[in-house]
């Protein structure tokens, strides 16, 4: 499994989102707290960016249709959504995150 640098911690808002793409994967990195999650950035529902949503109560919700996504698992909350987002895992380092999208990234 491979992480590859994405940004600086300071980068992503508090309690917020950013967008970024790893190779041709969109990923929304999101602030929770004091963690970080990364998830695939395109609704499940909607096809459109859930980086630019809010991101409140563990969740990251989609700007368009008001499904929520859980940070930790990728599944819907609430609907319209019924399909789950992929979540990939995060490491953050010295200041900086890095993302793996998987073993063959």
């Amino acid at each position: 499994m491979t992480f590859q640098k994405v940004c600086a911690l300071s980068d992503i808002p508090a309690d917020g989102a950013l967008a970024v793409e790893i190779g041709d994967t969109p990923v929304a990195l999101a602030r929770s707290g004091d963690d970080v999650y990364a998830l695939n950035d395109i609704c499940s529902h909607a096809e459109v960016s859930l980086s630019e949503g809010e991101v409140y109560d563990g969740t990251i919700e989609c700007w368009l249709h008001g499904s929520c996504f859980d940070l930790r698992s990728g599944k819907p909350t609430n609907p319209p959504a019924t399909q789950p987002v992929a979540v990939y895992k995060v490491q953050v380092t010295d200041g900086d995150v890095y993302v793996s999208l998987g073993s063959d990234d």
